[in-house]
């Protein structure tokens, strides 16, 4: 797939970010993995993220990486997988060029470790990366690494494989800056955590897909949701808002870190093993299980 091929798929539906499984002995549980990513790939995913953030790349060693690629490709089938990747420089570029030998379709580049960097850093940290590789890139804008609109034009003249801007900023104001300074040079993608509770003001910024963590566990009501947005239902979407996707903001919001959790406890409730979450993360007490158990029951599949 090239880079141009990739952008055009990834504008083209949902999109979500499979969950990581760990098993008994904590280690990366491959065949309850590929379960899962064939099960997601009979629904309408644009595209698949491997080891993503709600895979929880934070955690993985760098050395999971590619493993954890080579199997989301073999079970995904004709669904493109684009790869987790990120931290510092030096370590961003072999984990590239790791994930791009294990069958990566492209990359995610995730936010940097810890420090903020001015901008002529992050541009030079992204195109070390895009330079390392042959496969599309996405820059993720969050946190500590938010680019400014003439970082992502430099970038684009620079790196003829950076087809992706995904913003998990929340500034609208800014994001609706870069697709407006771009154009069609990206495709742009939603990722605010629970993206569907601004999937409706990031359409109007010019983002015409977001990925959907909730996916994970009731693909059938997160294409809803996606179909309804972009026909313009807004009826059918207030109704899995306030039906679905406020009292699940309600549980992911009670304790730091449950935007990850929670979707490993709801992928664990439709059935499928995906073993606990790695430190520094906690996973959901039983009373919330339960309280996720009863929105399911009453609004999923």
């Amino acid at each position: 797939m090239t880079p141009q091929d990739l952008k055009a798929a990834l504008g083209a539906g949902l999109l979500s970010f499979p969950v990581t499984p760990f098993g008994p002995d904590g280690a990366f549980d491959a065949d309850a993995y590929q379960k899962h990513v064939s099960w997601l790939s009979g629904f309408e995913a644009a595209g698949l993220f491997a080891a993503g953030g709600t895979g929880e790349f934070f955690s993985l060693a760098p050395d999971e990486v590619p493993a954890i690629v080579a199997a989301a490709k073999e079970a995904a089938g004709d669904t493109p997988i684009i790869s987790g990747c990120g931290y510092g420089t030096e370590i961003a570029v072999p984990l590239a060029k790791a994930a791009e030998k294990a069958g990566a379709d492209g990359l995610l580049l995730l936010p940097h470790y810890l420090i903020e960097a001015p901008q002529q850093g992050l541009f030079d940290h992204v195109r070390r990366v895009c330079d390392a590789v042959g496969i599309g890139v996405m820059i993720y804008n969050r946190d500590n690494c938010i680019f400014h609109p003439d970082t992502v034009a430099r970038l684009c003249e620079a790196c003829p494989n950076l087809v992706g801007f995904k913003d998990g900023s929340g500034d609208i104001g800014l994001v609706r800056q870069v697709t407006a300074t771009l154009g069609d040079r990206l495709t742009y993608l939603g990722g605010m955590p629970t993206a569907e509770l601004f999937a409706e003001a990031y359409l109007g910024a010019g983002f015409t897909t977001y990925s959907s963590a909730v996916f994970n566990f009731v693909p059938g009501l997160a294409v809803d949701f996606y179909q309804a947005l972009r026909g313009g239902d807004r009826a059918r979407c207030e109704e899995l808002l306030t039906g679905f996707f406020y009292p699940f903001m309600a549980i992911r919001n009670r304790q730091k870190g449950y935007a990850v959790s929670a979707i490993k406890a709801g992928v664990r409730l439709a059935g499928f093993e995906a073993g606990p979450v790695r430190p520094p993360l906690t996973d959901l007490t039983a009373e919330e299980m339960d309280m996720l158990a009863d929105l399911v029951e009453r609004f999923g599949q």
